[in-house]
């Protein structure tokens, strides 16, 4: 047994075959859901895993899943890694130009997809001539030519009988291509388990061998109970599965996230840790909690966590009042270094991000790749299991990934420095800072000071150009419902008690919904184009 996904999750259910594994609740507010033990969960990936196999697909081949969260999610993801097919996640927000792209350069043979996608699935297949076999989950789509999902379930064993796998089988992760073209982060299974699953064990010691984790399983008992409200396609939501998974206990998941929804979930099921994306969905909680799910039992919640955007210090005191019993956690890591810290206490507008790394996790010059003194800038660096790489993209690869000192090392987009104490402070990504008069802003720092405004509900922070400081910071904000439009000088005052002069927002934009993926990461290149509409400009980048 190697450190395998697959081989790991059937430890597992080797030992708690009866435990509830997977609770799907299908519309919110229908009541329709469904619950699946860990062999009922076993024998469905051994179906479509089988299917696959049957209808051609080989050992390596890579398949695109474009659904939404469900239980044909999870039992697919799970079916290919027993077969040792690798599965894609496709953004379900794609249209036909994107999703071109995306089938060609992850090299698709086979795609899982949602019917209510069909019309874009339809568009966009005959220029994608690599794939062969087409599986629809729901009804209709006859504009496709595709096998349903339960009749391919039906022609599967469910038994397992599928060959020896390997830590080095490959699991792909693709990027939300919010700030650029989506790029495919290629991982072995072995290095994700450590890099992005704790390791078996993501708040204690990661094991020592394999079998560890379900030797784990059985020493221990249930009643643990993992909600990630974000798509699954998004990669961090398909790992708090899994990480739900090698703990031996209970995963929840809704279609979509309906704040009103989360909150009677968390209350019906007892459920102990959430995770999400930021403001984007807390603050919706928020609301909720306030309003028509005021009084909603929340005491079985022992954490709320965020990966790919911050929770700001404004709306954590707002969840805190509301919910004191569960720690809110600011987690940092990407699709490329898996799980990198969490954010400190004292972690602020005021002190900056700051996070407190594993032991993997540097601060770098991005040139030399030596680490930086106290105080000075650069880029977060990981080493040992990180990715292989970029799938079809060496050049970027060869950027990212570098050797040093007989270790592989991933250089990641953040710019930060690090103190005496070797506490993190992350300034922001460095392909979306603002030079603005020879001054470097990063967005994430002023969308902090901005979300702490009483009237300001959401907001994204870009650059447009300037013909005396090069760039300006301009500020894309939606205001809370009710509230008067405020004016520039009014958020500039706001904001010059807690931002430098140099970063004051110089522009100000109120639109009436600030664009973020469904995950509810920022989308820049959004930001960029209604802030240089705003101005009259082209925008850069």
């Amino acid at each position: 047994m190697e450190y395998n996904l697959a081989d790991l999750f059937e430890s597992v259910v080797d030992v708690v075959p009866d435990r509830e594994a997977l609770v799907y609740v299908d519309h919110p507010g229908t009541g329709a859901e469904r619950r699946l033990t860990y062999a009922e969960l076993d024998a469905a990936a051994n179906r479509i895993g089988h299917h696959l196999l049957d209808s051609g697909v080989r050992p390596g081949e890579h398949v695109g899943l474009h659904l939404y969260n469900g239980v044909e999610y999870l039992q697919t993801v799970l079916g290919c890694l027993k077969a040792r097919i690798v599965p894609v996640n496709v953004n379900y927000r794609y249209v036909e130009e994107e999703l071109v792209y995306l089938y060609r350069d992850a090299d698709l043979v086979a795609l899982v997809f949602e019917a209510e996608f069909a019309d874009r699935v339809a568009a966009a297949v005959p220029q994608a001539p690599a794939l062969r076999r087409l599986i629809r989950v729901g009804a209709g789509a006859e504009q496709v030519a595709a096998v349903g999902f339960t009749e391919a379930e039906a022609g599967g064993s469910p038994e397992r009988g599928f060959p020896a796998r390997s830590g080095d089988d490959q699991f792909i992760i693709y990027t939300g291509g919010t700030t650029g073209l989506p790029k495919g982060v290629m991982w072995r299974q072995e290095d994700l388990f450590f890099a992005g699953l704790g390791g078996g064990a993501p708040t204690g010691e990661p094991v020592r061998k394999p079998q560890e984790v379900a030797e784990r399983v059985a020493a221990g008992g249930s009643g643990i109970t993992f909600f990630p409200t974000a798509p699954l396609m998004h990669g961090t939501s398909t790992l708090t599965a899994f990480i739900g998974f090698n703990f031996g206990q209970r995963v929840v998941i809704h279609r979509k996230f309906v704040p009103e929804e989360v909150l009677r979930t968390v209350a019906k099921e007892r459920v102990s840790a959430v995770s999400l994306v930021g403001d984007a969905m807390l603050r919706p909680l928020i609301d909720a909690l306030e309003g028509p799910m005021k009084g909603t039992d929340c005491s079985s919640l022992f954490s709320v966590s965020s990966s790919g955007a911050i929770m700001s210090d404004t709306v954590r005191e707002q969840f805190r009042a509301l919910v004191p019993n569960a720690m809110l956690l600011n987690n940092f890591g990407s699709s490329e270094s898996g799980f990198n810290g969490t954010a400190t206490d004292d972690a602020g507008p005021e002190r900056g991000f700051r996070i407190r790394v594993n032991s993997r996790t540097r601060v770098v010059d991005p040139v030399t790749h030596e680490p930086v003194a106290a105080g000075e800038m650069g880029r977060v660096a990981q080493r040992g299991h990180v990715p292989l790489g970029y799938y079809n993209d060496p050049a970027k690869t060869a950027e990212t990934f570098f050797e040093k000192d007989g270790e592989r090392w991933v250089l990641l987009g953040d710019m930060a420095t690090v103190d005496e104490d070797g506490v993190v402070v992350v300034l922001g990504r460095g392909s979306q800072c603002i030079n603005t008069g020879g001054e470097k802003v990063y967005p994430e720092e002023v969308e902090q000071a901005l979300k702490s405004h009483p009237d300001v509900y959401d907001a994204l922070v870009a650059g447009v150009p300037d013909a005396r400081w090069g760039s300006q910071v301009a500020a894309v904000v939606q205001l809370r419902t009710g509230v008067p439009r405020p004016s520039l000088a009014d958020i500039q005052a706001h904001c010059r008690t807690r931002l430098a002069g140099y970063k004051i927002p110089r522009r100000l934009v109120i639109t009436e919904a600030v664009r973020r993926s469904p995950s509810g990461k920022a989308d820049y290149r959004w930001a960029r184009e209604v802030a240089a509409a705003d101005a009259g400009l082209t925008p850069r980048g």
